[in-house]
């Protein structure tokens, strides 16, 4: 017996609207606090560093926030995204239970990242700016701001974390190829990468300190503004077209999930696949266990602390009220890039505070046995990212087939390991050890 595999939409159906969480917490979220007052920060502090557009989408009252119809558009280039069942991993597992994935690998630059680039780049572009900094991690989202920044006429100049520089090259001639600028983080190119090098010549670099690179390059470059692609309440708005999506494709499929499950570093893919599902349990009673997991040896929500702190190494930016585990914190050089940050999300945190999701760790050894499987049964090779929520998604599949009830998984793979095959080759040659 044949079992469907795979649910499309339309284009017809791309959302037309983002889904602002902000506005359904039963308890407001704290306020950023700007990093000399430690005053709440207001429109004004924040425009020198976004165009107003993006600030006041960061702090909206509003549930629902229109599209622009230019990124509509863009979006089309690969939206919908597909919803597919992983039926040769379930057999694999033996399990009773149905595993759904989201799939936002087929984005021009491989990731979910794009989600949030095309607005930002259409923002800044209304908005009068010449030129976009900014900071990345693997380098998911740093390739896909160049590919925005390139739509729009706009010029880019990434800092991307130097483990990673070095690890993937391919993500940097990526964006070279876009036309980007990229410069391997501490750098030479900026006064506070130029001390963190005085301090530690052979430093492997950290999403704080590039993150503090890209500010101090958006101060004193005449025309240019700071562009991020996790954490911001507005980056994670603009990544709910995933899950929204995927509730309809679900309920295509005849299906609802128990379960859903994604990865974390700074919060942004996570909060695609869950605030609609968040949204639909706070307004309608939807239940469903949402998961959020991340790496052991960069585990914010599983092991840092609930307070204020910077969003980067240098104390430039706002401080949040997040998990933390300290703005000075050295992430070890983990293969999964875009994971290796010391703050979660303000409102992934306060998810977790309110209990309304689960976190939970996994070491990079188990991820990359769990990417291979899914790998040898799917056919698709995933990012180191979302390997995580897969060694998840097979663990509770396998407690199905344990205690013999089937239920219902979904995740988000938020992008293909295509440019991570390096980190593949370690751990099949049996060289990848855990932090």
């Amino acid at each position: 017996m044949s079992v469907r595999t795979r649910f499309d939409l339309t284009q017809a159906d791309i959302p037309r609207a983002w889904y602002n969480l902000l506005p359904d917490f039963p308890e407001p979220l704290p306020p950023p606090l700007h990093p000399a007052t430690r005053q709440p920060v207001g429109l004004a502090d924040m425009t020198g560093l976004f165009p107003e557009s993006l600030v006041r989408q960061e702090m909206s009252p509003d549930r629902w926030i229109e599209i622009p119809e230019p990124v509509r558009e863009i979006y089309s280039l690969w939206r919908p995204t597909p919803l597919l069942r992983a039926v040769r991993l379930e057999r694999a597992l033996q399990t009773p239970a149905h595993i759904y994935y989201k799939y936002e690998g087929v984005s021009p630059a491989g990731s979910h990242k794009v989600n949030t680039s095309v607005p930002q780049a259409f923002f800044n572009k209304e908005a009068g700016t010449r030129r976009l900094a900014t900071e990345t991690g693997a380098g998911q989202w740093g390739s896909s701001l160049a590919f925005a920044t390139r739509l729009f006429g706009l010029e880019c100049q990434v800092y991307m974390v130097k483990v990673s520089f070095e690890q993937k090259p391919y993500r940097k001639m990526m964006m070279q190829t876009w036309g980007a600028g990229v410069d391997p983080s501490p750098s030479t190119r900026t006064e506070y990468g130029r001390s963190v090098l005085n301090g530690d010549p052979n430093s492997p670099g950290s999403l704080g300190i590039a993150i503090s690179e890209a500010i101090e390059d958006t101060v004193k470059h005449p025309g240019t503004k700071y562009s991020l692609g996790s954490v911001l309440n507005h980056v994670c708005l603009h990544q709910t077209v995933i899950g929204q999506e995927s509730i309809r494709q679900m309920e295509i499929a005849g299906e609802s999930p128990d379960i859903v499950v994604g990865c974390v570093g700074g919060g942004s893919n996570f909060a695609g696949i869950a605030f609609p599902f968040i949204h639909r349990r706070l307004t309608s009673g939807g239940a469903c266990r949402i998961i959020a997991v991340e790496p052991s040896s960069c585990a914010s929500l599983t092991r840092g602390e609930l307070r204020y702190d910077f969003g980067d190494t240098a104390g430039m930016t706002p401080l949040m009220m997040m998990h933390t585990l300290g703005h000075d914190f050295m992430p070890p050089r983990i293969h999964a890039g875009g994971l290796r940050y010391h703050g979660m999300s303000p409102m992934v945190s306060h998810l977790l505070k309110l209990r309304l999701i689960e976190a939970v760790a996994h070491p990079q050894g188990s991820v990359f046995e769990a990417a291979v499987l899914f790998a040898r049964t799917e056919g698709i090779v995933p990012a180191p990212e979302p390997s995580h929520a897969i060694r998840e998604v097979i663990n509770q599949a396998i407690r199905c087939r344990e205690e013999g009830r089937g239920k219902v998984i979904l995740f988000n793979l938020c992008g293909h390991g295509m440019l991570d095959l390096a980190a593949y080759e370690t751990f099949l040659s049996g060289k990848l050890q855990d932090a």
